[in-house]
């Protein structure tokens, strides 16, 4: 996970750069179905996709070395991911929403039952100790 969130936030914080250069790289903004109508837009992406995934990232990575923070960074990633597929569902209920299926909502779906695989498995190692 570590790998996985950290990549997504250095290409969404780079997104612009590579577009500028032309190096022929996915566009994060197309990838997510987004649009920037406005300077602050980029700033934006910067900080909520970038910034944010580069911590989660970091926060994965140390948590590879530190059980404590590994565990937190478990228990925040199942409830993040978890919470992101339920508001899909949630928009999805609305009359004239699109539906929820998508590879994005798998992906939350996967992280959520992985990680409710390993707290289930970290909880129990802690009751035979």
């Amino acid at each position: 996970m570590a790998i996985t969130y950290l990549l997504i936030g250095v290409w969404a914080i780079l997104d612009p750069l590579l577009g500028a250069l032309d190096t022929g790289m996915p566009s994060f903004l197309e990838a997510v179905g987004l649009n920037i109508s406005s300077e602050i837009g980029y700033s934006e992406i910067a900080g909520l996709y970038g910034g944010l995934n580069l911590g989660i990232g970091l926060m994965c990575l140390i948590g590879i070395f530190k059980f404590n923070i590994g565990v937190f960074a478990i228990k925040f990633l199942t409830f993040l991911t978890g919470s992101i597929a339920a508001g899909r569902i949630i928009f999805s209920l609305l009359p004239t929403t699109p539906g929820f299926y998508n590879s994005f909502f798998i992906f939350e779906v996967c992280a959520l039952l992985i990680g409710l695989t390993f707290l289930y498995f970290i909880k129990k190692s802690n009751q035979i100790t």
